[in-house]
C-alpha cells in the first residue's frame, strides 16, 4: 500500500482510453504552425480544440511586442507583487483592464484559474454564503473549497431555483455571493444573466460573473455576457483569464466596490504566487488593444460559429444548446466518443474528448473551440470528417428522432457528481458545504 493508491480506479479507467488508440490526454504536436493548424507525427491537423477564440497567439504585434518587454525586463519576475515588488507594466495593465471594463479597480493573477481561486476564497467568509450554478467550472468549485463560507448549489441556468435558495436563507446573517459563468465551457450555453442580476437586487446579494470564455466573444465592445446582457451595473465582480481571447495566460478581477484594493492584501493565491513576466503583461496589452480597435475579430468567429455548429447541426448529430465559439457534439457512449475522437485525429483534426463525470449532463462529448483564425475550407474539412466518421459509427441520427434522442439525453442530466467541479444539474442542490467527498482534480 502506498498513499497513492487511493488512485488505483483512476488510473485504471485512464489505461482503458489509452489502450483505445492516442493518448487524449498526451497529446504532442511536433510543432503548433499558426492559431488554426500544428503538426502532429509529420502530418498536418486543424485546431478545434484550442480555445484560441481570436487566433491573437501568433498576432504579430503581440509577438514583438513580447519579445521586446522579454529584452528589457528579463524573462520573469522571480516572486510575487507582495514581495518582489510592481513592475510598472503590471499596473499599467491593470488600469487598462478598469478602464476597458468601465471599472474602478483591477488585479492580476497568473492564472485564470487562480483568480477564481483567490477571489472567492476570499471576499467570502465565514458566516457568509456563495450561491453557484451546479454546472460551474473546477476553479470555482475550488476556490469555494479554499474559503470558509456555506456553499449552496443551484440548477444550471434556473433563476427561479436561485431565488428559492436564497428565500431559504431570509434572515440568517451572512452576505450571500452569487456566482455564475458567462459561456460554460462544455455545452457553450450563456447564462440567463438579466434574470440573475434581477435575483440578486430582490435579495441583494453580490454577483460575480466569470467571463473565461465570452471576453472578447460577447458585447458590443467584447466585455462579455454582462455588457451583452445590460447588466454591468449589476455585477459586483467580473473574473477572466488571457489564456483564451488574449492569447496568452493569466487572470484578472475587476470590480466597482470602493474598497476593492484591500483584496491585495488580503488574498493569499495574489500574495504568495510569482507574478506574471514582462512578456506575457506586453503581449495581453496589447491583444486587449486588438479587441478594443477590431471588432471584426469578434464577426469572424461568430461566422464560423455559427457555419460550425448549423453545419453538424445538418447532418444529424445532437449539439449543445445554442451556437457560439463552444460546439460540442453528444456521443451516445464512451467507448464511441473514444473511437470517434482517435478516427477524427487520423483524419487531420484535433477537438477536445470529455468523458463522464466530467461532463455536465454525465453524457461523453466531443467538444471543438472555433476560432476567427478558421479558415472555411477548414471549417468545411472538419464539418465533413466528423460526418463521414459519424456516418461510419453509426453517431448520425434521422432527424425524427433526433429531438427524441435529445429529450432522452437531457432528462438523464444531473446523474453523477463531477470530480472535475461539476455539479448536477437536476441536484436538489443541498444548503450545505461542498466536501471533499465531491472531489475535483
Amino acid at each position: 500500500m502506498t498513499i497513492l493508491d487511493k488512485f488505483n480506479p483512476l488510473k485504471e479507467a485512464y489505461g482503458a482510453v489509452q489502450a483505445a488508440g492516442r493518448d487524449p490526454f498526451s497529446v504532442c504536436f511536433d510543432v503548433v504552425l499558426s492559431p488554426s493548424e500544428a503538426m502532429l507525427k509529420g502530418r498536418r491537423v486543424i485546431l478545434l480544440g484550442t480555445n484560441n477564440y481570436l487566433g491573437l497567439t501568433f498576432d504579430g504585434d503581440c509577438i514583438d511586442k513580447a519579445v521586446e518587454a522579454l529584452r528589457q525586463g528579463g524573462t520573469g519576475t522571480t516572486g510575487s507583487r507582495i514581495a518582489n515588488g510592481t513592475y510598472g507594466d503590471h499596473a499599467a495593465l491593470e488600469r487598462r483592464l478598469a478602464e476597458f471594463y468601465g471599472c474602478r479597480s483591477a488585479m492580476l493573477f497568473s492564472t485564470g484559474y487562480q483568480a477564481n481561486l483567490g477571489i472567492l476564497s476570499t471576499v467570502a467568509g465565514r458566516g457568509d454564503h456563495i450561491l453557484i450554478d451546479a454546472d460551474s467550472h473546477a476553479s470555482i468549485y475550488d476556490g469555494c473549497r479554499l474559503g470558509q463560507a456555506e456553499v449552496i448549489r443551484f440548477r444550471h441556468n434556473d433563476p427561479d431555483d436561485l431565488a428559492r435558495r436564497l428565500n431559504r436563507l431570509k434572515g440568517t446573517p451572512g452576505n450571500r455571493l452569487i456566482v455564475v459563468e458567462g459561456i460554460y465551457s462544455m455545452l457553450g450555453d450563456t447564462a440567463p444573466l438579466a434574470e440573475i442580476a434581477a435575483v440578486k437586487r430582490e435579495w441583494g446579494a453580490h454577483l460575480l460573473v466569470d467571463e473565461a470564455h465570452s471576453l472578447g466573444v460577447l458585447g458590443r465592445r467584447g466585455r462579455g455576457l454582462a455588457e451583452q446582457a445590460g447588466v454591468e451595473a449589476d455585477v459586483d465582480f467580473i473574473v477572466g483569464t488571457f489564456s483564451k481571447s488574449l492569447g496568452a495566460v493569466g487572470g484578472f478581477c475587476v470590480s466597482n466596490l470602493p474598497d476593492f484594493d484591500v483584496l491585495r492584501i488580503a488574498c493569499r493565491p495574489y500574495m504568495f504566487t510569482a507574478s506574471l513576466p514582462p512578456s506575457v503583461i506586453a503581449s495581453v496589452t496589447q491583444a486587449l488593444a486588438r479587441i478594443q480597435r477590431d471588432p471584426g475579430l469578434r464577426a469572424r468567429l461568430t461566422g464560423n460559429a455559427q457555419r460550425f455548429y448549423h453545419g453538424l447541426e445538418a447532418e444529424g448529430f445532437i449539439l449543445g444548446p445554442q451556437a457560439g465559439p463552444i460546439v460540442s457534439i453528444r456521443m451516445p457512449s464512451t467507448e464511441v466518443a473514444i473511437a470517434f475522437w482517435n478516427a477524427l485525429l487520423e483524419a487531420g483534426v484535433y477537438l477536445n474528448l470529455a468523458l463522464p463525470p466530467a461532463t455536465p449532463d454525465n453524457a461523453p462529448l466531443l467538444r471543438s473551440s472555433v476560432s476567427a483564425a478558421h479558415s472555411e475550407a477548414q471549417i468545411g474539412a472538419a464539418i465533413a470528417a466528423i460526418a463521414a466518421i459519424g456516418r461510419d459509427l453509426g453517431v448520425v441520427v434521422a432527424p425524427a428522432r433526433r429531438a427524441e434522442q435529445a429529450t432522452r439525453q437531457d432528462g438523464r442530466l444531473g446523474e453523477a457528481l463531477r470530480p472535475q467541479g461539476y455539479g448536477r444539474r437536476s441536484d436538489p442542490a443541498p444548503a450545505a458545504p461542498v466536501s471533499v467527498a465531491e472531489s475535483a482534480l
